[in-house]
């Protein structure tokens, strides 16, 4: 029998939206028989209405609970899992709000503004013996699965470099003007915290995560960044990083390997959206390189191209079954952790997340990018 997980949402906006459509496909479709979930609850922070006009358009089974206030969700019994999809402004109390009611939770990427928030979530969890997980969906997709383990198994031999864009050209000032979220200050906004994770996701899970856990080392942060001059938020982010290890670590070769993440709200990674400009993702080793096609949040096939004479170029096409978006798989993770009684995600250890959040707490510091003391701080509880 399937183990069933009763999922709390916590907003109503569009993450939100795509995450409940994903966890309403059928989980035979993507050969998942084993795990199967059910939205019970759903709550806006500003109207009960909000959330009945989520349940009803998405068409979310009875018996669906709606709230008008996020502390009338975490304190709902029929909960299992709160799934947190508010700005990553509002992260640390969000999380903090569901871990002190008793809650799991499945926390949207960037999991919170600072490292320092990050670690008091992982140590709150910890302490009150809850699961809790960032939700950073790309890494629980078959495609990244099969990458890393390419890379264990020595199919490119060391990696060396790993090459990563995730970015978008957009008329910015026409677009975003001064008060969206992707600029807004007050909402941690800029193209770090919202497109670049994704850029650092994949130089982490190609250099960092296919280690042996105590193999994996911090690597050192070097970076550029060009602030948006209506906001001061970043519209464009480069970071250059030094890991004192390779992939795999047991190579004649030298241990060193770089990573190259960058992010861009002016230009665009892949121009024509049709692929023309090639691989967003280059995963350079001594005896070839992996290239990774498709916006890096959401791949659809991926090249292996071996050195010259060591054999043949082939693609994989990895399609996303009952034409869901794909953060189903991440979902898929959360009910298998429940059901074994985890606390923390094999895919992304709250180690790594921790490390990740002090890269970009890093970048931050170099480009001089500060946000509003409210949402940098770990006091709880704090309205703002």
């Amino acid at each position: 029998m399937a183990y069933t997980v009763r999922w709390g949402i916590m907003a109503t906006g569009w993450i939100a939206d795509m995450f409940v459509r994903d966890l309403l496909k059928d989980p035979r479709g993507r050969d998942a028989s084993d795990v199967a979930h059910q939205v019970v609850a759903v709550a806006s922070s500003s109207a009960k209405s909000k959330a009945d006009q989520f349940i009803s358009s998405l068409g979310i089974p009875a018996p669906c609970a709606a709230y008008g206030s996020y502390e009338e969700l975490v304190a709902d019994t029929n909960v299992d899992v709160i799934y947190v999809a508010t700005p990553h402004s509002h992260h640390f109390q969000n999380v903090m709000l569901a871990l002190g009611a008793g809650k799991n939770v499945l926390c949207e990427k960037a999991f919170t503004v600072n490292a320092a928030q990050t670690k008091i979530l992982c140590e709150t969890a910890r302490k009150k013996n809850l699961f809790l997980m960032e939700a950073v969906w790309t890494r629980y997709f078959p495609l990244s699965v099969q990458v890393r383990e390419l890379i264990q198994t020595g199919e490119i031999g060391q990696v060396l470099r790993v090459i990563a864009d995730t970015s978008f050209s957009d008329d910015v000032e026409e677009r975003w003007g001064t008060k969206h979220r992707m600029v807004n200050l007050d909402l941690a906004g800029g193209c770090l915290l919202d497109l670049g994770i994704y850029s650092l996701t994949w130089v982490f899970q190609t250099l960092y995560h296919t280690l042996p856990r105590n193999q994996r080392k911090p690597p050192t942060v070097t970076s550029q960044m060009t602030q948006y001059h209506l906001t001061g938020a970043d519209e464009s982010t480069t970071v250059l990083l030094k890991f004192p290890t390779s992939a795999p670590s047991n190579g004649p070769l030298p241990q060193e390997s770089h990573g190259v993440a960058m992010t861009s709200m002016r230009v665009a990674g892949d121009p024509d959206e049709k692929g023309t400009s090639g691989a967003n993702i280059r995963i350079e080793g001594a005896k070839g390189e992996i290239q990774v096609f498709g916006n890096p949040f959401r791949p659809v096939r991926y090249r292996v191209i071996p050195k010259k004479g060591l054999g043949e170029v082939r693609d994989v096409e990895c399609p996303f079954p009952s034409q869901g978006h794909g953060m189903f798989w991440e979902a898929d993770e959360v009910a298998r952790c429940l059901r074994d009684g985890k606390l923390e995600s094999e895919g992304l250890p709250w180690e790594e997340s921790i490390v990740i959040m002090e890269v970009m707490d890093e970048v931050r510091k170099q480009g001089g990018l500060k946000y509003p003391q409210s949402i940098e701080s770990t006091e709880y509880p704090l309205h703002f």
